[in-house]
Formats: C-alpha cells, sequence, structure tokens
C-alpha cells in the first residue's frame, strides 16, 4: 500500500482458504497496523473434498467453519458467504447485483481479489471470481447501476485500489515480515479439511514462495499484485 494504510479492506473470492493462500500475509499486516477487514467468499467450497461419505452440505459447513477460524486468526471482523454453487460459479448479472451492493455496504477503500486474466488460469470458479469482484467494483460506483440499493441515504462507493493476487504480471510487492508470515501460516492452519494431509510440507513450501518473492525487490518476504488505482 502506498500512502496512508486503508481504514476498510475487502477481500473477494471464490472458495474458503483462497485468501489465505492468496493474501492474508497482507491483510494481517494491514489489520495489525490499524485498518478492518471483511471477507466475501461467493462459494463455500461444498466441492472440497473427494470422499464419497462425507455429504456437500456437511464440507460445506466444515469449510464455512474454518474460514471464520482463519479469519479471526488475523484479526478479520466478518466473514461473508454468498452460498452460490461451489464448482458452478459464473459471474452473472445477479452475482454483479450482489457484490455491488456489498461493496457499498461495507465501502472498502481497497478490495483484494483474484486476477481473472492470469494466462491459463483453468479454475472457472477463479475466473469467475475476479470478474465478478472487478464488474461489481465498477458498478458499486455508479448513480444509476442498481439504484434500488441506494436507499435510506446509502450512496454510490468508489473503490480506491484493487490488489489482484495469483497474477503473473505483478507490479506490486507487498513487504512481510516474519511476525506477518507466522500469521498468515497460522490462518493457513484452520483450512484442516483442506491442508491436514500436506501441511508437514506446505509451511516450508509457502515461505520459500514468499521469499523468493521479496528476493526480486531485496525485501525478506513478500505477497506479489497487479495493483490497480482507481482514483
Amino acid at each position: 500500500m502506498t500512502g496512508t494504510l486503508p481504514q476498510r479492506l475487502m477481500v473477494i473470492a471464490a472458495h474458503p482458504d483462497d485468501p489465505e493462500f492468496g493474501c492474508a500475509g497482507t491483510v494481517a499486516k494491514w489489520v495489525r497496523q490499524g485498518a478492518s477487514a471483511v471477507y466475501v467468499l461467493l462459494t463455500s467450497g461444498d466441492k472440497g473434498c473427494h470422499d464419497p461419505a462425507v455429504r456437500p452440505g456437511e464440507i460445506a459447513g466444515r469449510r464455512e467453519a474454518e474460514q471464520r477460524a482463519a479469519a479471526a486468526a488475523i484479526g478479520v471482523q466478518e466473514v461473508v458467504f454468498l452460498r452460490h454453487p461451489d464448482g458452478l460459479l459464473e459471474n452473472t448479472l445477479a452475482l454483479r447485483r450482489e457484490l455491488a451492493g456489498i461493496i457499498r455496504r461495507y465501502r472498502p477503500e481497497v478490495v483484494f481479489t483474484i486476477d481473472p486474466w492470469r494466462r491459463y488460469q483453468l479454475h472457472p470458479d477463479h475466473r469467475a471470481a475476479g470478474m465478478a469482484a472487478l464488474d461489481a467494483i465498477i458498478s458499486a460506483r455508479e448513480w444509476y447501476l442498481f439504484p434500488e440499493q441506494l436507499l435510506d441515504g446509502r450512496q454510490p462507493w468508489r473503490v480506491k485500489e484493487v490488489y489482484l493476487f495469483w497474477t503473473d504480471q505483478p507490479d506490486h510487492w507487498e513487504a512481510l515480515s516474519e511476525e506477518d508470515v507466522e500469521a498468515r501460516l497460522a490462518a493457513l492452519a484452520h483450512h484442516r479439511s483442506q491442508v491436514g494431509a500436506r501441511w508437514h510440507e506446505l509451511p516450508d513450501r509457502l515461505r520459500e514462495g514468499l521469499r523468493r518473492a521479496g528476493q526480486e525487490k531485496n525485501l525478506p518476504y513478500a505477497e506479489t499484485f497487479k495493483k490497480l488505482s482507481l482514483g
């Protein structure tokens, strides 16, 4: 973040654990410095299990609980689940309307979301989530788009900056300290349904990835983003 620390930030992602794999070190850092944060998850990850004995509703409930615990571990104040079907997410007009209303309600100065233009991004939910978030950010600032949301004194809202994670065109390196890295790992550890079987190797692998990202800018650790300044 350049300049003044934002007061309010939002992460819009497809699945529980996307924030922890994408930007939780930066979120933890900014929250510790005084920002407030909300996560918006478009699905509850109900397809995130390969055990046929586990029903989708059961895994969805488990993953929502894991995401809430992960968010709380780094001081995120609220997690919003939209509960669209995992694996079938589409960037529809209805989803754009839903997200624009959420942005107008919470009024984040900064939004983190998935880079939908990453080359060979094969996961359709990730592409749809990133594009829906960006479309909603533009819609939320316009008076005559979804005007039914602008009642009881509510105003359009202009997000100032967007940070796209999982990008292959980074132009912003957010420096992380050892404390920030540990906070990201502590949050990720709550996603036991997803990382439990590989937790023995994951911390070292993620730490090395953050270290490599920082080397380009002579930083001990970094998360990388494509940054969009919207004015």
